[in-house]
């Protein structure tokens, strides 16, 4: 009984979300100690429980808020995706097509999304369509780097064995040129995720009355620090979903791939 309890407890303890679910707790827990000790007055950086009191006050407030950004930032990532990996596969297809928009794409993001974000107001209005390109903005980008990566990471033996197969273009694709680069895409799609919150999070800075990029906003202009850092929680929440959604497709659309062999990892 004993062994048994032992074996449950040294499972749960190398569970995949107690970890960080701990290193969260420590985290806390210092953040409180440093705030007490240096006495650093609450309005730079309030304690936890005072995060927790704003969060237990206006969390409903919040949830509502986060349903808007987190719409822009759906929205953003889908047209990433969709716009991304097409884009990807003719730049990797192509050397010409390369050769003219791959520079481009690389010069597009020196720009700050910032600085042309209120061209999108005044262009498309106060609505979602401004968060949303601006998700998309800063989204796009890493689904491209990395289906160009995917895409251009095929042996070519395998080129030849398909050929020497006389598999058409079409079969060719599907059943080598995007399995093989699905991984790739799945990385950037994380990546993508996890920048569209912050582009929906930008569109609203600039404008927007609801959202929790309003919510931040109004609560640094106001200097309610607590209620920011629960919007920040909402907002980090949101991204460890999203993520953890990505992740849990690409574990059943890829789980052949290495990356998916926990037993293996763990082994090694």
């Amino acid at each position: 009984m004993t062994s048994k309890l032992a074996r449950a407890g040294q499972t749960l303890l190398n569970s995949a979300w107690i970890k960080p679910f701990g290193l969260l707790i420590l985290t806390v827990v210092l953040w409180d100690l440093t705030v007490r000790i240096f006495a650093i007055p609450a309005y730079l950086v309030p304690p936890p429980k005072d995060v927790a009191v704003a969060f237990w006050n206006e969390g409903d407030k919040l949830l509502i808020e986060a349903v808007p950004t987190t719409m822009a930032t759906l929205g953003g990532f889908f047209l990433s995706a969709a716009f991304g990996i097409p884009i990807a596969m003719l730049i990797a297809g192509s050397r010409t097509v390369e050769s003219y928009v791959y520079p481009l794409l690389v010069f597009s993001q020196s720009i700050p999304k910032v600085a042309v974000a209120p061209l999108f107001v005044v262009w498309f209005g106060f609505g979602m369509a401004p968060k949303v390109i601006s998700a998309f903005l800063l989204g796009f980008f890493p689904v491209v780097v990395a289906g160009v990566q995917g895409f251009k990471s095929l042996d070519p033996e395998m080129r030849d064995l398909v050929r020497s197969m006389k598999a058409s273009r079409l079969q060719a694709f599907t059943m080598v040129s995007l399995p093989h680069a699905m991984p790739a895409i799945f990385a950037g799609l994380k990546v993508s995720v996890t920048l569209a919150v912050v582009g929906a999070v930008v569109g609203e800075f600039v404008g927007a009355n609801s959202g929790i990029g309003f919510v931040l906003q109004r609560s640094i202009g106001n200097f309610e620090l607590p209620t920011m850092f629960a919007a920040l929680v909402i907002l980090a929440l949101i991204s460890v979903i999203l993520f953890w959604i990505i992740d849990l497709i690409e574990r059943f659309t890829v789980p052949w791939h290495a990356s998916q062999r926990h037993d293996f990892a763990a082994t090694a």
